[in-house]
C-alpha cells in the first residue's frame, strides 16, 4: 500500500485543488438513498466469519516473519489466508513436501 502525505501531494496541486481537499476533509458525509448511513447491523455484515479456526504454533523463517509483519496489524490473519491459498495449490504443496 502506498502512502503519501499532504506535503508530498501539495507540490503537485494548484491552490484551488488544495482548498477543495481541505474543504472535503472538514465536510460532513452526505447520505442519500444510494448511499445511506451504515447501521450497526449493516457494519456487522463486514466482519470476517470465524471458520472453525484453531491456534497452531509453527516455526517461520526470519524472511517469512519480516514479510508477514510488514503488512502491519492483522498480519497473523494475513498469514493464515496466505497458507490457506497455498494449500489450495496442489503443485505448490508438492513442491514444498
Amino acid at each position: 500500500m502506498a502512502k503519501m502525505s499532504m506535503n508530498e501531494i501539495g507540490a503537485m496541486l494548484t491552490p484551488e485543488e488544495l482548498n477543495e481537499i481541505e474543504a472535503a476533509v472538514r465536510a460532513e458525509p452526505l447520505f442519500d438513498d444510494d448511499s445511506p448511513e451504515m447501521t450497526l447491523e449493516m457494519l456487522k455484515q463486514f466482519k470476517r466469519m470465524n471458520r472453525n479456526k484453531q491456534t497452531a504454533s509453527i516455526r517461520l523463517s526470519q524472511k517469512a516473519q519480516i514479510f508477514s509483519k510488514s503488512y502491519g496489524k492483522g498480519y497473523t490473519s494475513f498469514f493464515s489466508r496466505l497458507i490457506d491459498a497455498a494449500l489450495d495449490d496442489e503443485e505448490l504443496v508438492r513442491k514444498c513436501i
